[in-house]
């Protein structure tokens, strides 16, 4: 490699050669084999001195550019820190920067030894495309991770309900995702069907109404029957009603350490223009974004209200019930469990019947 950087310097000096004719290796020989000892050592001094200097530009380039690299993924890998980002996302990042800067880094410095790098880029970009077409399932997957660990539709802990699955999710990584069933199986789901495909997240809400369906004999009271289910509700403590939930006082101006943040047109009204030069940006977003997110919980939010029980449905062998009451997201199970063990036990105490499939057979005799 040397030696054919070497030839390419000596060809690089002017040689009195005819105006008509076209340079190729034969006549950079010819005109070597022309020159006198002196100039071809001169020649030969003036090309390694060149190639010494091409040589230590790079070891600097390479060195700075080594610090460089290391600054900017420090930087990086703090802002990521900072901002509360995914610890799988923050290593994809991490490493991708690092393997592109320093990609970039080797490139320059090729280039500045004086070697062709086309070739080098035209040998990777083929790689890149082989790998591609090799593993475009698992690029699907590892695409589908980016958007799940950027956008965020469920996070570790949730309990979520995807691709024939139910269970809470204990790992979130590029390629798939680990998901924990009641019966602890542990369920790995490639990320490309979940970026893709519809997910119920249990756990995204703070307050889920639960439902029961409970049967009743014809000809027993409705009024007697719900005034002893919501005698039951009234002594679970997992009840939740509109009485306990208050409004959230969200101050648009007050940041989340209670910091009075004035807005953008008090601001240019009270606020002396070097007072606004200098006012910090990031309050102003984050009192826009906190603004934008509580419009949103606000058209979103699904009003918590009083233990109800209503009828259904007329069966052909009951009048069914619908009781629904409001819970925790947490305390879902407990209630539902809780509230159907004392429906069962404590209802037939109020004079209600729970019936069960029946015919009736009428037998008419016919004269003979």
């Amino acid at each position: 490699m040397m030696i054919h950087n070497f030839y390419r310097l000596l060809s690089q000096i002017p040689i009195s050669l005819p105006s008509d004719s076209i340079p190729d290796a034969a006549q950079d020989l010819k005109a070597l084999k022309s020159l006198s000892f002196d100039e071809l050592i001169n020649r030969m001094v003036s090309g390694l001195i060149e190639f010494a200097i091409h040589l230590a530009i790079a070891i600097v380039v390479f060195y700075a550019g080594k610090f460089i690299i290391k600054r900017l993924f420090t930087i990086t890998a703090t802002i990521l820190h900072r901002r509360n980002v995914e610890q799988s996302l923050t290593t994809f990042v991490l490493s991708f920067i690092k393997i592109l800067l320093y990609f970039i880094l080797i490139i320059t410095v090729i280039g500045i030894l004086g070697i062709n790098t086309s070739s080098f880029l035209a040998v990777f970009a083929s790689v890149g495309v082989a790998i591609g077409m090799a593993l475009s399932g698992t690029l699907q997957n590892f695409a589908g991770g980016v958007l799940i660990l950027l956008l965020k539709p469920y996070r570790i802990g949730d309990y979520i309900e995807a691709q024939g699955f139910a269970g809470t999710v204990t790992e979130i990584q590029i390629f798939h995702t680990i998901i924990c069933t009641p019966d602890n199986k542990s369920i790995i789901i490639p990320n490309g069907g979940l970026s893709t495909g519809s997910i119920n997240n249990w756990s995204r809400q703070e307050y889920r109404r639960v439902q029961w369906d409970i049967g009743i004999s014809y000809g027993d009271s409705f009024e007697t029957a719900e005034k002893a289910i919501l005698d039951i509700l009234a002594g679970e403590p997992l009840v939740v009603r509109a009485a306990d939930v208050k409004p959230e006082e969200v101050d648009p101006d007050s940041d989340s350490n209670g910091i009075k943040t004035a807005s953008d047109s008090e601001m240019s009204q009270k606020s002396s223009w070097l007072r606004r030069l200098f006012s910090s940006p990031r309050r102003r977003l984050l009192a826009h974004q906190r603004q934008t997110e509580a419009a949103i919980r606000a058209l979103t939010k699904v009003p918590v209200t009083d233990p109800t029980v209503d009828i259904a449905s007329l069966a052909d062998s009951s009048v069914n019930l619908t009781v629904r009451a409001w819970a925790r997201t947490s305390d879902y199970w407990g209630l539902y469990n809780s509230v159907i063990r004392r429906i069962y036990t404590e209802l037939p105490a109020s004079g209600v019947s729970f019936p069960f499939p029946q015919m009736d057979v009428h037998i008419v005799s016919t004269p003979e």
